[in-house]
């Protein structure tokens, strides 16, 4: 996908200058603002299918700062446990097709780490062919046939690479739990995974990141 310059991210931001008594933000409002002020680009961008859109979503550029991984892991992890009870289903690793879901599925694991060593959450990821020397992986990291899976992207469109991932998990003797999303666009992509049975639970959706008027008039593009 090809952007015409300029292009300003983080545009929507809208910050005040009265003082205020308000509580501390929660993990989940800290890295929302995070992913505006980052990775929510302006300009004049062309999609694949030869699209216009005036809105893109550089999710990557949250995903890979530090600060911003500390939080999709804390926010991530939560969204786990609270799936996992609700759903009651066990979940033995996490992860996705590279590389939109590798830092979040490391993030995720490390905050499951950290809280609790006994979590024993594994981490993995998907390439998109399989590795044409040495074991001939399709697969690395941490992941056993039989393991309940949990799938991460960073956005959520139609659902296509998130597919591809659950594919090769499934031809690998994976189970799929339930997927996660940092940014689900609301285009039709979860529909497309409650069609093959696959429960999805976005951080945030295309209505929070930049707000539903924003997001009636304007077509998201992703990176």
């Amino acid at each position: 996908m090809l952007a015409a310059l300029p292009t300003k991210c983080g545009v929507l931001m809208r910050h005040s200058t009265h003082s205020v008594d308000v509580k501390a933000p929660t993990p989940k409002e800290q890295l929302l603002e995070i992913l505006q002020e980052k990775s929510v680009c302006r300009g004049t961008f062309t999609l694949a299918s030869g699209a216009q859109s005036d809105f893109y979503v550089d999710a990557k550029l949250t995903t890979s700062d530090p600060l911003a991984a500390l939080l999709v892991g804390r926010v991530g992890w939560e969204l786990v446990k609270e799936t996992t009870r609700a759903g009651i289903v066990r979940v033995d690793s996490i992860g996705g097709l590279t590389m939109g879901a590798d830092w979040i599925a490391l993030s995720i694991g490390i905050a499951a780490n950290l809280e609790n060593s006994q979590a024993r959450l594994r981490v993995f990821s998907v390439r998109k062919s399989a590795k044409e020397h040495g074991r001939l992986k399709r697969i690395e990291g941490n992941f056993s046939p039989g393991d309940s899976v949990v799938v991460v992207d960073d956005v959520i469109t139609t659902g296509g690479s998130t597919i591809q991932a659950i594919d090769a998990i499934e031809e690998a003797g994976g189970r799929i739990a339930f997927v996660i999303a940092l940014v689900d666009r609301q285009e039709g992509g979860r529909e497309n995974f409650e069609k093959r049975g696959h429960k999805v639970v976005p951080i945030f959706t295309r209505a929070e990141l930049i707000g539903a008027d924003a997001g009636r008039r304007s077509h998201i593009a992703v990176a």
